[in-house]
């Protein structure tokens, strides 16, 4: 072979375009699939968070219109050899906390949390949800264990009040996260906690429900 039959080789072999499209798709291709991957992901999360403030905004009103957590507040009305029908309302404030089944200065009602959770009635989340339906029924992770409910006096109410007590209450999660499905594999983001989502709300009768 002639060295001009060499050189017009090599010229047609660096014009050859053929597969460059393939050769550019594998270049960029993995950093597009992994970007997309992790916009779904991020979607999900957001879906997720979402999912689960809502749960805690239906939990608190559920909260302010059923019995108590704290099953003594049922019956408690503040009065005492000191504190008469009419005074203003002592200073209370109970946490209940279902990952440990204990309220702070009070009685633990397994069967009121599992209300706020599950619904009325039930002890699990239910497959068609009631007329009045529970956490779970927005945010099926839900579990008593990942619900804190604290009832606090805020100045509302007084001494001897036939309704009881008009406490503030706030719920809160607590032990539960998002577990990223792509991005943690492959760079090891670290999971969102949904602990710490709270909603307050003032509540109503506290007796004789």
């Amino acid at each position: 072979m002639s060295a001009g039959d060499r050189r017009c080789r090599r010229g047609s072999f660096r014009r050859d375009d053929r597969g460059t499209t393939a050769v550019e798709f594998g270049l960029i291709g993995g950093t597009l699939i992994l970007t997309l991957m992790g916009i779904v992901d991020f979607a999900n999360a957001y879906f997720q968070w979402n999912r689960a403030a809502k749960a805690v905004h239906l939990g608190v009103r559920l909260a302010s219109v059923s019995d108590p957590v704290s099953s003594d507040l049922k019956t408690y009305d503040g009065t005492s050899s000191t504190v008469f029908p009419g005074d203003d309302m002592p200073a209370f404030q109970r946490v209940c906390t279902g990952a440990t089944a204990s309220c702070t200065n009070g009685t633990y009602d397994a069967t009121a949390m599992n209300t706020l959770v599950y619904g009325p009635g039930n002890t699990a989340c239910p497959a068609t949800p009631g007329p009045i339906p529970g956490m779970c029924s927005v945010f099926p992770a839900i579990r008593p264990q990942n619900v804190v409910v604290e009832y606090l006096h805020t100045g509302l109410g007084y001494a001897g009040r036939p309704g009881g007590p008009v406490p503030t209450i706030t719920l809160r999660l607590t032990g539960l996260s998002y577990q990223f499905v792509v991005l943690n594999g492959l760079l090891r983001y670290t999971p969102l906690t949904m602990s710490g989502l709270s909603a307050t709300a003032t509540a109503e009768d506290m007796a004789g429900r």
